[in-house]
Parts: structure tokens; C-alpha cells; sequence
């Protein structure tokens, strides 16, 4: 067990400013108000009635519903956070979660940022520089070059080098963006051009470096928590080999590839990248892992990762309660040899997405949104129903996990739970996650990151008997909720033409 700290060098936390929306919000807001800490949101315009606004204690308004006139605006957050005597500040993941002059800014005016420093969101946000970080550190990594290169000659000297196929990659951002995989010398000059231009484009920097692209790669990544005392710990990992568009669909932990060893050096290889950059609070080292079981650094995540909850799952760790304990500066409540791998778990996105449609976004009113419920099934979710997935920002409706005591179980849960789960008024992943539980190599743990695009066609969603009655049912309860809609409006209750929606407590007004 860690040692103990001073009670003079603790800085409690009373109050967080929750600088996200949708279902991150909820989920820091839930720990803070477990903890006994006040919770302030911020919104945009179209969601001044999001749950996350509700559930909080004070809700200020930052703007209208583009991103860079709301939730990415730094000064009108810090100027909300000010206002409200906030003690710290949780960016949640995306928006301004690794933004590292955002976290500068926290510091400098006195507010406790809850996340790693700058410079480790700097170091770890730049690829480039994390390789070569990590590279001095002996964490293992793929063959490629160690800078950001220059033109055209130099890709084509490095791929000859490394040996084709390679990956040319973005040297700042994530998320698939800027990435392309070159398979011959042909076409290297055009893949070159396209990943520079979308590395612009998405990150401002269109910096790109090439490294050996591996053939039916796992993605395994590592959770890690350090605190400012010198501990830093592993939480196994979590396997993310399913995605689309290079971003995860389906996410389990433990992972079914990973051997004991394996995970120790794997888990070690995450610590030391954490130590290379002073890493402190909650963060994420992911892997490619090969055929043989050999893995190499890909990136690291300087933030709460969306699928925590299969870690929480399997380890009992309430990893933002985590992330607030470290922020107050107290050391970890735990060491590595404390953790244990319980069962296992699994994650569904539940994305307002087409999968027949290759994956395309479906915004729009939710109409019917029933989660499922029973034993080991946990429902995270930004939106109910009656509100809207919207246009504006990322088209997620919830995260559905669900744990089982053997990985079997946990799967069998899973496409039950998908089953209950009902949703009308746009499309959704559900279809297309049943198909995944349902898939023999899913289910032997035989799979890759190119899943998708080798075992899915929209054939497979072709609708059952079963689900043409699901479809039937779904159009009578938009034929009710039409019919209720356009009957004759409530009584309003306060004499100004507005009905009672919630019991807020405070909404403020905006900056």
C-alpha cells in the first residue's frame, strides 16, 4: 500500500466544473456527488435541457451549438469556473481533454486541472516526440522514422527501409485522421499528399511520420493510474480490435489473447512510458499486438478513456474517483499488488450511426429509448428519451457494458441485453454490435482491427421475423408519441407561458 501523505499537503476538492457534455458529464458528476462534491455544468444553446445540465448543481450557458462557440472555449469556461468558485476541473475525453494550454490555464488561475500536467499532454500529444520518447524509455516499438518527415524522397527512402506495407501517420491528433496504409512504392506519393492534407486539416499540423504497418494487428491498451508520490500501477488491459473508420465499436477486458506473461510485460512496458514523461493521473497506453504475440507502442491517451467502464468491471476501481484523489494530491488508495482480474466485461457503443449505410451518422429526435437492465448490465447514457442526438457534436447515445464471470457469459449477456435494448427514431449500432456477439470469431476471440471491413456487409442486418415485429412494435409507439404531441398542450404552472420541465436547482445565466 502506498505510503500515507501529510494532511497539510492535501488540497480537497469541493466543487468540479464538469467541462463536457452527454454521457461523460454524468459519469463524473455521479462520482462527485458520491464523494459529497458540487457539481457545475456548462452547455450549449440546443442543450439547455440535456441530463447533464439537470443533474448538476449550478448549469451556466457558454454559447451557441458549435463546439468552438461553446465547449471549446477556454476563457468563458475559466470565466464560468471563476464565477461559480469551482475547486477543479474535469474535461471528461474529447473537447478539451488534452489540450494542453487549456490545462496550462487551469493552473495558472489557481484551478486544479484533473488530468495529467501540460507537459505530459505536450509530450504524449505529439507522436513524433512520444516515439522517441518511448524508444529511450525500452518500451517496445514498431520499426519507423524517429521525426516528422520532410517530402516525398524522404517516405519513399523510409519505406523502402522499413519494408512495405508501412503506415504513414499524423504526428499530432488521433482518431484514424491523417493516417494511410501504403501497400506498394506505386502509391506512396498520393497516400503521402492525402495524409498530410487530413492531418492539416483535423489538427492544424500536417506533420506526418511512416512506421512498418502489421497485417491483422490486435489493439490492446493498458490503464494506468500514477499519483504525484511516485506510484504508479496498471489495470490490466482491454482489448479494442473492433472498430470502424479506425475508431472502437466493441471493447472487452481482459483481452482473450493475452497470456499471463504477456500482460505483466505489457503492463510493465505502460508503467515505464507513464515514468518516461512524468505522467501523473489517469491515462491509457494502447499496443498493436501481431501474430505472434509481439507488441509495439502506438500512442498514449492523456485522458479517461471512453470504454474505462470494462476496467472498472473487472477490477472493483472507481477510476474517477481515482482521478479525483490524485488531483487532491493524495497518493493512490491501492498498489499493483492489490488488483485483481474479476470476470470479465464488455462494450458496446451505442452510436445514432447506419451501419448499413457504411457507419453514417443519423442525428435526430429519439423517440423510444428503453435501456436494458438485469443482472451485470450497466447502462451509460447522455441522452433519453424524448431529447436529441445532435447534429453538432459526436452522435453517441450510450455505452452499454455488461460483466459476466467467464468471458462467455459476459457475451451471452451482452446480445441479450442488445435485445432489450429498444430505440426508435434514428438508427442505430445495435444491429450491427448483435452481429459482432453473434460472430464465431468474435466469439473464439479470433479477430483483428480489420474486422469490419472483412466480415461485415450490410447483408448480415438483414431483419428477421423477430425483428420485423421489433419494427412493427417501433411504429406504434412513434404513432402514440405523435398523437401525444399534437394534443392539446399541458396547462403552463408558472403564469409566463412555461411548464415546469425539472427541479434544477440553479441555472445561471450565460457568459
Amino acid at each position: 500500500m502506498p505510503s500515507s501523505q501529510s494532511a497539510a499537503e492535501v488540497r480537497p476538492i469541493r466543487k468540479v466544473l464538469v467541462a463536457n457534455r452527454g454521457e461523460i458529464a454524468l459519469r463524473v458528476m455521479r462520482t462527485c456527488r458520491e464523494r459529497g462534491i458540487a457539481t457545475v455544468a456548462v452547455y450549449s444553446a440546443p442543450d439547455r435541457t440535456a441530463p447533464h445540465v439537470r443533474m448538476a448543481d449550478e448549469a451556466y450557458l457558454l454559447g451557441p451549438a458549435p463546439s468552438s462557440e461553446s465547449y471549446l472555449k477556454q476563457e468563458t469556461i475559466l470565466e464560468v469556473a471563476a464565477a461559480a468558485g469551482v475547486d477543479a476541473i474535469h474535461p471528461g475525453y474529447g473537447f478539451l481533454s488534452e489540450n494542453a494550454d487549456f490545462a496550462e490555464a487551469c493552473a495558472d488561475a489557481g484551478i486544479t486541472f484533473i488530468g495529467p500536467s501540460p507537459d505530459a499532454i505536450r509530450a504524449m500529444g505529439d507522436k513524433t516526440a512520444a516515439r522517441a520518447m518511448m524508444q529511450e524509455a525500452g518500451v517496445p516499438m514498431a520499426p519507423g522514422t524517429p521525426d516528422a518527415i520532410a517530402d516525398a524522397e524522404e517516405a519513399a527512402g523510409a519505406a523502402e527501409e522499413i519494408g512495405y506495407p508501412v503506415l504513414i501517420k499524423a504526428a499530432a491528433g488521433g482518431g484514424g485522421k491523417g493516417m494511410r496504409v501504403v501497400r506498394e512504392a506505386a502509391n506512396l506519393h498520393r497516400a503521402l499528399e492525402m495524409a498530410q492534407s487530413e492531418a492539416q486539416s483535423a489538427f492544424g499540423d500536417g506533420r506526418v511520420f511512416v512506421e512498418k504497418y502489421i497485417d491483422q494487428p490486435r489493439h490492446v491498451e493498458i490503464q494506468i493510474l500514477a499519483d504525484a508520490h511516485g506510484h504508479t500501477v496498471h489495470l490490466f488491459e482491454r482489448e479494442c480490435s473492433i472498430q470502424r473508420r479506425h475508431q472502437k465499436v466493441v471493447e472487452e477486458a481482459p483481452s482473450p489473447i493475452v497470456t499471463p506473461d504477456l500482460r505483466e510485460r505489457m503492463g510493465q512496458a505502460a508503467v515505464d512510458a507513464a515514468a518516461a514523461c512524468g505522467y501523473v493521473n489517469a491515462g491509457t497506453v494502447e499496443f498493436l499486438v501481431d501474430a505472434d504475440r509481439h507488441f509495439y507502442f502506438m500512442e498514449m491517451n492523456t485522458r479517461l478513456q471512453v470504454e474505462h467502464p470494462v476496467t472498472e468491471w473487472i477490477t472493483g476501481v472507481d477510476l474517477v474517483a481515482e482521478q479525483l484523489r490524485v488531483a487532491e494530491g493524495r497518493p493512490l488508495a491501492f498498489a499493483q499488488e492489490d488488483l485483481r482480474i474479476n470476470g470479465h466485461a464488455i462494450e458496446c457503443r451505442i452510436y445514432a450511426e447506419d451501419p448499413a449505410s457504411g457507419f453514417l451518422p443519423d442525428p435526430g429526435p429519439l423517440h423510444r429509448h428503453a435501456p436494458p437492465s438485469g443482472p451485470g448490465v450497466r447502462v451509460d447514457a447522455g441522452v433519453e428519451e424524448g431529447g436529441d442526438v445532435l447534429i453538432h457534436y459526436d452522435p453517441m447515445i450510450s455505452k452499454l457494458t455488461t460483466w459476466g464471470a467467464t468471458r462467455d457469459v459476459a457475451v451471452r449477456r451482452m446480445d441479450r441485453a442488445l435485445a432489450e435494448y429498444a430505440i426508435a427514431g434514428v438508427q442505430t449500432t445495435i444491429p450491427f454490435c448483435r452481429f459482432v456477439m453473434q460472430h464465431e470469431g468474435f466469439r473464439s476471440g479470433e479477430m483483428s482491427t480489420h474486422f469490419v471491413d472483412q466480415e461485415f456487409t450490410p447483408d448480415a442486418l438483414a431483419p428477421t421475423d423477430a425483428g420485423l415485429r421489433r419494427a412493427v412494435a417501433a411504429a406504434a409507439v412513434l404513432a402514440h408519441t405523435h398523437q401525444q404531441q399534437t394534443a392539446e398542450p399541458p396547462t403552463p404552472v408558472n403564469g409566463k407561458g412555461l411548464i415546469q420541465l425539472s427541479n434544477w436547482k440553479k441555472h445561471r445565466r450565460a457568459y
